[in-house]
């Protein structure tokens, strides 16, 4: 039999047992790099031991899970793992220890692959616990591989002394798991980020999911999902990343960047030049200085973040925010356009058939053109102000955290936006009071709800959105009107004509081609074609408005799958990042919302939700006049 590795005598274990006893976390750095970090007690401890190799993926697998050990030295391993293990078993009745370590070298598995060669896991498994090792293999084996396909080994018998000992202590099942370190170049050691990064999520996933095979075997524990065995504690690395992120993201409003300031005078200009021309849009000045705000952007250190999840969302606002920043800084130039398709997305031909089918379905429709009739006066920004104060307090009696603000404000076409906390009216919005309802249950009860919740989840990511957010919350948006009873043809037809627009401006469209196209093809009233028109090409050529016929479409698709709508609520998502939401919401990151919309509070409300989940199109939505 080999010789036990010599165990030290640490005195700080019996404080660490005292406090996994009571329930509390445990975060421990001890000598030479060393760290014990348990979130909350589990039947499971994620282990490497560094033997000064550098082995980065590795750390990375072992350090986003909710309970790991990182040692220099392995005479720590064994009095921590064997005390751990004891408080475990007595909690739970078993114990599995899940250690990653990285090959010496990357070996070619075969010569005849077409392109990149299959890398070599791996994978050994004590004998009290074959089903961890059969899941971990399968896992990885089933991984999705952009880059090169895992070629799983699972070996009958381990080498290494350390893993002796781990498998022998009482209730303590062992996985071992090895791979090549594909991520860095065989001669220079350079890292490739992307082959790193997928690396770390294959196997952090795969290792999550031995450990649930492991719980759900002997029924330790009743889990909603494997990925609730992920970490629930928030190291101070993503506080940093967030406040980081958020200082960015409040230094500037793209939307307020790029609305021209000048939209009355502009229109009458265009008017008396006999709707010929480009109109010569002003612009408010930068609040941010684009080059200083980039470079804080790029020095900010994500690669303590240690969460695998939370890391990509950080990674992917990144990318957006310094798209935007990109954007507002070719306002008026030709590389305007191409910023915007980047953020926004191209006019898909789906998107444009379904756009061109409401229009002329609703050819006939001039709902648009009438005066207001039933002898109705129009809404105008004192009007709307009340109605959103009223509106506000109403949510503030549920969530008296509901703070935002209302400004009625000069600089503004005609119309309502949101900017962070704030509700901005222009001062020269007249508009059917039908219609009052609708929009602000479209900005409070949706923009400005989302913006609260989102500032309740402890993370301010989640109230400055997540990226790529805007699609689904316009359609969220989009769908609050629905929901409210107040969804008209007129708005539809609006909303349709926005994507046309955006594909005539993308495909090379002047700007008074687009204009007489909604005129002359759809019964546009010259003024709302000219507004329509300007919010296409402001700053350049803005394919933003695309995105609400585009997030109604994946709304309704998501209804009709049976899917929820509660995590749209936590905060401003994407379509895309609804099971990472799931997952953080399963793991206690993210709270319940901590309100819910008024519109959903009323059996009118419920009963058109109800009747979305069967199966609605766009056109399905239009009402009559129910205020």
């Amino acid at each position: 039999m080999t010789r036990p590795i010599r165990d030290v005598q640490i005195e700080w274990l019996v404080d660490i047992v005292n406090c996994l006893n009571e329930g509390k976390a445990v975060r421990k750095d001890f000598g030479k790099g060393g760290r014990l970090h348990v979130d909350r007690l589990l039947p499971f401890l994620f282990l490497y031991i560094d033997g000064g190799r550098n082995e980065e993926v590795a750390r990375s697998v072992v350090q986003a899970n909710a309970s790991y050990l990182i040692a220099s030295d392995p005479s720590f391993v064994m009095p921590i793992v064997r005390a751990l293990s004891t408080v475990a078993a007595e909690q739970f009745g078993a114990f599995v220890v899940v250690r990653f370590a990285e090959l010496e070298r990357d070996r070619f598995l075969t010569d005849d692959a077409p392109y990149l060669p299959p890398f070599e896991v791996s994978v050994w498994s004590s004998g009290n616990a074959p089903e961890v090792g059969r899941t971990f293999s399968k896992a990885v084996a089933a991984s999705e591989a952009r880059f090169r396909t895992p070629q799983v080994e699972e070996r009958r018998m381990t080498s290494s002394k350390i893993d002796e000992e781990l498998a022998e202590l009482t209730d303590c099942a062992l996985l071992v798991a090895e791979f090549a370190p594909i991520y860095r170049a065989p001669q220079s050691g350079d890292i490739f980020p992307e082959v790193r990064d997928q690396l770390i999520v294959t196997l952090v996933d795969a290792g999550l999911r031995a450990c649930a095979a492991f719980i759900e075997a002997r029924g330790l524990l009743k889990l909603t999902s494997y990925r609730s065995l992920g970490r629930r504690a928030l190291v101070e690395a993503v506080n940093r990343v967030d406040r980081g992120i958020d200082e960015i993201a409040t230094a500037f409003d793209v939307l307020l960047a790029v609305t021209p300031i000048n939209a009355d005078q502009s229109y009458h200009r265009f008017e008396a030049n006999g709707f010929e021309g480009e109109p010569d849009f002003l612009y408010r000045p930068l609040t941010v200085q684009v080059e200083n705000a980039k470079q804080g952007l790029f020095s900010i250190a994500f690669d303590r973040i240690e969460d695998p999840v939370l890391y990509e969302l950080y990674r992917q606002k990144q990318q957006e925010l310094d798209l935007q920043l990109s954007l507002i800084a070719a306002r008026n130039r030709k590389a305007f356009i191409e910023f915007g398709r980047a953020l926004y997305g191209p006019v898909e031909p789906l998107l444009l058939e379904e756009a061109q089918r409401i229009l002329e379905y609703l050819s006939d429709d001039r709902s648009d053109r009438t005066s207001l009739d039933d002898g109705l006066q129009a809404a105008d920004s004192a009007y709307l102000e009340r109605q959103a104060q009223s509106m506000i307090a109403a949510y503030q009696d549920k969530l008296p955290d509901f703070k935002v603000d209302v400004e009625v404000r000069d600089d503004l076409p005609s119309g309502l936006m949101v900017s962070n906390n704030r509700l901005l009216i222009s001062r020269k919005t007249l508009m059917d009071p039908r219609r009052v309802a609708p929009l602000l249950s479209h900005e409070i009860g949706v923009h400005l709800l989302t913006f609260v919740n989102g500032g309740c989840q402890g993370l301010r990511l989640f109230r400055s959105g997540l990226a790529g957010y805007e699609g689904m919350q316009e359609g969220l948006a989009v769908f609050a009107e629905y929901l409210a009873g107040g969804m008209t043809a007129g708005r539809l037809k609006l909303i349709a004509a926005r994507v046309v627009a955006c594909a005539d401006m993308l495909s090379g469209a002047k700007f008074d081609q687009t204009f007489h196209r909604m005129v002359r093809k759809y019964g546009f009233p010259k003024a709302a074609a000219f507004n329509l028109t300007l919010r296409v090409y402001r700053g350049g050529g803005l394919a933003k408005d695309a995105i609400y016929l585009r997030g109604l479409l994946e709304l309704l698709d998501h209804l009709k799958r049976g899917a929820a709508l509660d995590p749209f609520w936590m905060g401003k998502i994407s379509s895309g990042h609804f099971s990472v939401m799931e997952e953080l919401a399963s793991r206690g990151l993210l709270k319940p919302p901590a309100i819910y919309p008024l519109f959903l509070a009323t059996k009118d409300g419920r009963e058109r939700l109800e009747k979305a989940r069967q199966g609605l199109r766009p056109i399905d939505l239009i009402q009559s006049k129910e205020n």
